[in-house]
């Protein structure tokens, strides 16, 4: 036997049901957590709340009331009542009682939420806002070809279509007041839709259109943060960081509002730490401040002509401080100083197994060892005029001597698969080897001619070695 609530129609033992039907022996494939939770932790006369919170593009959130109770979980698409009529499509966030915090911290009273919402989206609505939400790239870039026309200074950085493809929201930036009456009447005949303009700041602009910050993630802006908070230069100057503006500003131009984030930190940390020391007045003279470590409480100073900075603790300082307004100097404050542990290095050993059989990432650093072996090989012994022999004793070399007639040319015979080379004699002047004069088909060694000594071609291999010098006196007939 089954519970009324199994999906399957049975699978759980009758001692896991209760008298509401609920399965607690977790038999059941599809059961409802989030119901069985609610009918155990929640009073029988609990109503939810009514007010839900819907997200629309560019991180924009609205509440809506839900008279209807319709049952809706987050990400789920819903059509909600329009500002000026109509409706609009946009996603749940929140249901319940977050959506009574948020309102909290948002300060919005309850009264003010007036729209509702109509449905989930169907289908043909979901057709209809894809379509809207399409026209977008196109008629932001006709709009901002129209206020160029017009001459206007102003910058449309977004538009937002409505999910019933009546009206479009246009949103742009500017550093004063812009009179766009004119560019509202010929958006209007262009697009055929109800037109609303809304200035935003630069803020809300990188918010908008989004991208990727110098942390590496993208803007929180355009993720989470919705609420801007004024950002200054004192919060820089509280963290020690370098005022300079390109470093500090982000893409909206503006100062980031990461500056913000550890400020309230720094200020816990500096609370106990004196303001404005300069020096230190001691019998072996004047101890200059150097730095200061606000979360370790260490305040280095230094002598004059000394390179050592001596560490001291907060505590001392102010002791010293008071000490000087009394007209008292401590001895020497190297006595005082704070002993800091050495840093210790830890080895890492890399998380990674070499599988694939490389070599260690640095093994093209080490220099070369027998780096001049190739020269020392090359030079042998010819000072004297001795034959040189790099190391192949079957490889006759040159020996063309003043006054004796220069080598031919040779060609050796790549086909030639017994290993010998068979060489060709031409000399200058000789014709061409015609028909009369077969080629030899088996390979012979070549001759020299008038004592040049032909050297073997190996198979054309180093091209340098069939170059030689061209006879200069004819060559004898053969």
């Amino acid at each position: 036997m089954g519970c009324g609530s199994c999906s399957t129609g049975g699978g759980c033992a009758p001692s896991g049901c209760k008298s509401n039907g609920s399965c607690l022996t977790g038999g059941c494939q599809k059961l409802e957590v989030y119901d069985w939770l609610s009918n155990l932790d929640m009073p029988s006369n609990y109503i939810p709340f009514q007010v839900v919170e819907v997200k629309f593009k560019g991180a924009r959130k609205e509440f809506f009331l839900n008279n209807d109770n319709i049952y809706l979980e987050i990400g789920e698409l819903v059509a909600v009542e329009g500002p000026t009529g109509g409706y609009d499509i946009g996603h749940i966030s929140l249901t319940g009682e977050l959506v009574r915090m948020q309102m909290k911290r948002r300060k919005t009273p309850i009264d003010q939420v007036t729209r509702k919402i109509y449905r989930k989206a169907t289908e043909a609505d979901v057709e209809k806002w894809k379509i809207a939400k399409g026209l977008e790239w196109e008629t932001m870039h006709k709009a901002r070809t129209l206020a160029l026309d017009l001459r206007l200074s102003m910058k449309i950085s977004d538009v937002d279509y409505q999910g019933d493809k009546t009206k479009a929201t246009f949103f742009y930036t500017a550093e004063g007041r812009v009179d766009f009456r004119e560019l509202i009447k010929k958006m209007a005949e262009t697009f055929r839709i109800r037109i609303e303009m809304r200035q935003i700041g630069m803020r809300q602009e990188a918010g908008r259109l989004g991208g990727i910050g110098s942390c590496g993630r993208e803007l929180c802006c355009s993720t989470w943060l919705t609420n801007f908070k004024t950002v200054s230069t004192a919060a820089a100057r509280y963290q020690n960081l370098s005022l300079n503006t390109l470093k500090l500003a982000g893409q909206c131009g503006k100062l980031k509002c990461c500056l913000n984030y550890e400020l309230d930190t720094y200020l816990d940390a500096l609370k106990d730490i004196p303001d404005r020391v300069d020096n230190l007045q001691t019998e072996i003279g004047i101890a200059r401040h150097q730095k200061t470590d606000i979360f370790k409480k260490l305040m280095w100073f230094s002598y004059p002509n000394m390179e050592d900075w001596i560490p001291l603790k907060v505590d001392r300082v102010k002791e010293i401080m008071a000490m000087n307004k009394k007209g008292l100097k401590p001895n020497n404050l190297k006595e005082e100083a704070v002993e800091l542990a050495p840093a210790i290095v830890i080895e890492k050993t890399p998380d990674y197994e070499n599988v694939v059989g490389q070599d260690s990432l640095t093994r093209l650093d080490d220099k070369p060892k027998n780096k001049g072996n190739r020269n020392n090989n090359r030079s042998g012994n010819n000072r004297n005029g001795e034959q040189r022999n790099n190391g192949n004793a079957n490889r006759p070399e040159k020996q063309v001597k003043s006054g004796q007639q220069g080598k031919p040319r040779t060609e050796g015979n790549k086909n030639n698969q017994s290993g010998q080379t068979t060489a060709k004699v031409q000399p200058k002047g000789q014709p061409a080897a015609t028909d009369a004069q077969p080629k030899v088909p088996n390979p012979v060694s070549a001759t020299p001619v008038d004592g040049a000594a032909v050297k073997p071609n190996r198979n054309n291999r180093n091209r340098n070695n069939n170059r030689r010098k061209k006879p200069t006196d004819k060559p004898k007939n053969e």
